[in-house]
């Protein structure tokens, strides 16, 4: 299991910052609700600087992350777990815990509807919550033994093919041994959070957040044998160029780096852990139900009987 360092319920917060989805449709009506709760709560209100840009909330001093990361003792994320994905990579390192609001379609990290918002969240901070760590990954990519890129993962580190060319060619090295040399159109390493994204729609398994792993997932491999795989999330994956055009690599579907032959994509679990708080009785497997709708086979039944 990963290093757990329990979220402090005796915690009391004073400073809230609000991240908005980017040109979101209601996204005003909504940071200006949760805004308008906090300040009626004696509370101290900072808005995200991007958001900013988008929303006008009068009289609510604008941060940048880093300095949210400074200052803020709780963060409310407003929007999809894109949003979620852009805001928990920046505050990672700072560790300010987030709370998401569901303002777009699936909300596995974003999992407060926005129907009833405001009693959630006072529930929250008045300490009727749960939480629970995520881990992410951290990448660097190597060219003739140099670094040259440097990023952290959320979700999945996924080195690709370019839309027109052939397969990929990769090595692929676990902690210094030698797993598979693979053809495919590219290779997902995810974590347990990733598992429920590109990984999962690749054919990789979910991961429960709380396992300390990595699944290693083949996109669309030229051999039916390159199977999905699960390692330690203490150990070192490394991926070599070996052939190939136009092939990148991604983090979060974000920061592409153009890569060559014999680059090498070294990848490990980050020092850095992300705190998410939800409403006091949150379940995982409830979360999966309703956004895989596992749940609708059971009503079904139910109602042939």
């Amino acid at each position: 299991m990963l290093p757990f360092k329990p979220f402090d319920r005796a915690a009391t917060f004073q400073t809230v910052a609000i991240i908005g989805k980017y040109m979101a449709a209601g996204i005003q009506q909504s940071l200006s609700d949760i805004a308008d709760f906090l300040a009626g709560a004696g509370l101290k209100v900072v808005l995200e600087a991007e958001t900013a840009q988008n929303v006008t909330l009068p009289g609510v001093p604008i941060m940048t992350p880093a300095e949210i990361g400074h200052h803020a003792d709780v963060a409310i994320v407003v929007g999809g777990d894109g949003t979620m994905l852009g805001i928990a990579r920046q505050l990672a390192p700072y560790n300010v815990p987030l709370i998401g609001i569901n303002q777009g379609r699936l909300g596995f990290m974003t999992d407060i509807p926005q129907e009833g918002m405001v009693q959630v969240l006072a529930d929250m901070l008045g300490g009727k919550l749960d939480s629970e760590q995520r881990t992410l990954l951290e990448g660097t990519v190597l060219r003739d033994g140099e670094p040259i890129f440097h990023a952290l993962a959320f979700n999945d580190v996924v080195v690709a093919r370019g839309s027109t060319t052939g397969m990929t060619e990769l090595k692929v090295e676990v902690d210094g041994h030698f797993m598979y040399n693979q053809r495919s159109d590219g290779l997902i390493i995810s974590t347990p959070t990733g598992s429920t994204a590109y990984a999962l729609s690749a054919g990789g398994p979910l991961l429960h957040p709380s396992l300390s792993g990595m699944v290693l997932v083949p996109i669309a491999p030229h051999a039916l044998s390159n199977r999905p795989i699960v390692v330690p999330d203490t150990c070192t994956v490394v991926v070599e160029i070996m052939g190939g055009r136009d092939i990148s690599v991604n983090f979060d579907m974000q920061g592409l780096a153009s890569l060559q032959h014999h680059d090498r994509i070294f990848i490990r679990r980050s020092a850095h852990t992300i705190t998410f708080l939800h409403p006091q009785g949150w379940s995982y497997y409830d979360t999966l139900r309703e956004k895989l709708h596992w749940n609708e086979y059971p009503s079904v039944a139910g109602k042939l009987k």
